[in-house]
C-alpha cells in the first residue's frame, strides 16, 4: 500500500516539475514573439514523463532535465514571419492555458493525497 501511494506521489511530482518546464517555455517563447529569428520550443509532454518516469531514470544520476531533452522539440508552425520567428502567439497562448489547467490539476492530486495521507494519520482507528 505504502509504495503505491510513494509511487503515485512520485509520477504527480514529476509531472508537476515537467508542467512547470513546460510553462517556463512557453513563457520564453511568448517574451520572445518579437525576437527576430527566434524559434519557438515546446515539450512532447508524453514523452518527457515516460522518459522521467522510466525505470531506466530511476537508476540515472542525470537530472530531470538531462533525462528529457528527447522530448523537447522546435515548435510546428504553420508559417514563419518575415524576420524568421516562428512563435505563434494564438497557439502558444492556448498552449500555456491548457498547461496551467494541468499543472494545477497536478498540484490538487498531490495536495489531496497529501490530505488523505494527514488525515489517516489522525484517525484514531489508524493501524
Amino acid at each position: 500500500m505504502m509504495n503505491r501511494l510513494t509511487d503515485a506521489m512520485n509520477f504527480q511530482a514529476q509531472a508537476l516539475t515537467l508542467r512547470a518546464e513546460r510553462q517556463r517555455l512557453l513563457a520564453s517563447n511568448i517574451a520572445n514573439a518579437d525576437t527576430p529569428g527566434y524559434q519557438s520550443r515546446d515539450m512532447d509532454f508524453a514523452k518527457a514523463l515516460r522518459d522521467a518516469t522510466s525505470p531506466a531514470a530511476a537508476d540515472s544520476n542525470q537530472t530531470l532535465t538531462q533525462r528529457t531533452q528527447g522530448a523537447l522539440q522546435n515548435s510546428l508552425t504553420a508559417m514563419t514571419s518575415m524576420d524568421s520567428n516562428t512563435v505563434d502567439m494564438d497557439r502558444e497562448r492556448a498552449s500555456f492555458a491548457d498547461n496551467t489547467v494541468k499543472y494545477e490539476a497536478s498540484l490538487r492530486f498531490i495536495n489531496g493525497n497529501v490530505r488523505t495521507i494527514m488525515d489517516a494519520m489522525k484517525s484514531p482507528n489508524a493501524a
